[in-house]
């Protein structure tokens, strides 16, 4: 699978925002990086569907633009007021090439959710790879108001209950892509959200 980062070349704060071409051309977030739809033009025609890993501001800040431009179909777990079809715990969508199960991650956002398929992981917030605070395996931020480490720990369970074993392709919502082992990646983040500290103690 070949994923884009459509917002790679932002000078304000954003998610990464992914552009999957295929038989069903997706992006998955829309960041919040002003003119990502340009950069999505420069790749190609027609959006089929934007899917949100969750809500928080540097992944829909740009939505709206991303919408008017290409009127794709808009999938989310949280309700949105275009959203055209919601997505729940156990279902499958078309990314790409691909086929994906839903997961719902909890913690980080109440509305949070990863794409999981055969070789591919989209994690969004609930466990990335590096991110400042760790590298090979780091975890969402819990310590504003409505989130949970408890929660997020659940989320990264669940994740490596339905992960299969020949996943190694991870594009989290900040950070860098990894290619290797990403059982490894996501145990370690694991790990380290279970000792229960700060992620950022001087924050």
């Amino acid at each position: 699978m070949d994923a884009i980062t459509v917002t790679e070349g932002a000078e304000t704060f954003t998610c990464n925002a992914y552009l999957v071409a295929g038989e069903r051309t997706v992006l998955i977030d829309a960041g919040a990086m002003e003119g990502v739809e340009d950069v999505i033009a420069e790749h190609v025609d027609e959006l089929d569907a934007v899917l949100l890993t969750h809500q928080h501001g540097d992944h829909v800040g740009a939505l709206e633009s991303v919408l008017d431009e290409f009127d794709p179909e808009l999938l989310a777990y949280g309700d949105h007021p275009r959203r055209t079809g919601a997505l729940d715990d156990g279902d499958t969508v078309a990314i790409g090439d691909e086929e994906f199960g839903v997961v719902y991650t909890p913690g980080h956002a109440d509305d949070h959710i990863a794409f999981v398929s055969e070789s591919t992981i989209f994690s969004g917030d609930v466990v990335v790879h590096d991110d400042g605070a760790f590298d090979d395996g780091s975890f969402g931020r819990t310590d504003m108001a409505g989130q949970s480490r408890e929660e997020l720990i659940e989320s990264i369970e669940r994740i490596l209950d339905r992960l299969p074993e020949g996943v190694e392709h991870m594009y989290a919502g900040h950070g860098g892509e990894f290619h290797g082992d990403v059982r490894d990646v996501i145990e370690t983040a694991l790990e380290r959200a279970e000792r229960r500290e700060p992620k950022y103690p001087d924050g």
